[in-house]
């Protein structure tokens, strides 16, 4: 193994420790920062923007001491005193998704710079969350008991339920409505996981494969045992001619969806794609 393989395997070992667990609470910020480091494929000194984010947390808790706590509290810190923003005019630039870039350039998409928003919120002991809100990733903060919802694409503004409904049928259509699963929260592995497919699913319309592989990789690190992604490593390996990555791949597919037979139906179809497939990617070796 060459030192640059040794190292990314390294890394990428760190990010599994990093999301061991359940993945109910992990530590956002620096997860998302092992993500940036390990995609630039450098030795990157962490701590300026570990020293960043201190900062801004800091920052909100003088504020909350000189006028209490409120949900704006955060975009008056994030959104105006360090000129966080949502990038509208390049939305789809790979730097918007990449943690490090966005607080160098202070612009991203909608989950990248909640990661920050969240990390800053539970530094002041806050209950904060990602929600399950469609095609725009919102975040929930809880203060005082009273349940906010927050959306740092646009500033950090707070959302009243008038808001989320017009969000709502930006995306779902002019009918939509409100329902409570749209409030659902999602763990902070999952937020990771879309942290990272923003950059895969760029990848792969640019049919960067090797890049895409890459990007998988990570999101195995974070969610190891996902279905759906170890067949798609499956599929991409094979693709790029790296039959050993593919078979295992797919191996670990068919473990774990045999381990789980409950699973949606769906699987009963990949099981056998995925047999065929290992079945010929096997033969390919001898």
């Amino acid at each position: 193994m060459s030192s640059d393989a040794l190292e990314i395997a390294k890394s990428l070992s760190r990010l599994r420790d990093l999301c061991a667990g359940d993945g109910e609470r992990l530590d956002l910020l620096e997860v998302a920062l092992a993500l940036s480091a390990l995609r630039s494929g450098d030795t990157v000194d962490l701590s300026p923007f570990r020293q960043h984010v201190a900062a801004m947390s800091t920052g909100l808790a003088d504020l909350v001491r000189r006028r209490g706590a409120s949900p704006e509290s955060l975009a008056e810190v994030i959104a105006q005193s360090y000129a966080y923003r949502g990038d509208s005019e390049t939305y789809d630039d790979l730097q918007n998704a990449d943690l490090i870039r966005v607080i160098e350039r202070r612009q991203g998409l909608p989950v990248a710079l909640s990661i920050l928003y969240l990390h800053v919120a539970r530094a002041q002991g806050w209950h904060a969350e990602g929600l399950a809100f469609p095609g725009h990733f919102l975040i929930r903060v809880e203060i005082d008991g009273g349940r906010h919802v927050i959306d740092p694409f646009h500033d950090g503004c707070v959302r009243d339920a008038s808001d989320l409904r017009e969000l709502l049928r930006q995306v779902l259509g002019p009918t939509a409505e409100l329902k409570p699963e749209h409030f659902d929260p999602v763990i902070d592995r999952d937020v990771l996981l879309r942290l990272e497919n923003n950059v895969r699913l760029r990848l792969v319309k640019r049919e960067e494969w090797a890049g895409a592989a890459q990007s998988l990789d990570r999101m195995l690190a974070i969610s190891p045992d996902q279905p759906e992604l170890l067949f798609e490593a499956g599929q991409l390996n094979a693709r790029l001619d790296k039959r050993r990555a593919a078979i295992q791949a797919f191996e670990r597919f068919l473990l774990v969806v045999g381990a789980t037979p409950n699973r949606p139906g769906g699987d009963a179809e990949l099981r056998q794609r995925a047999t065929a497939l290992l079945q010929e990617l096997r033969r390919g070796l001898n």
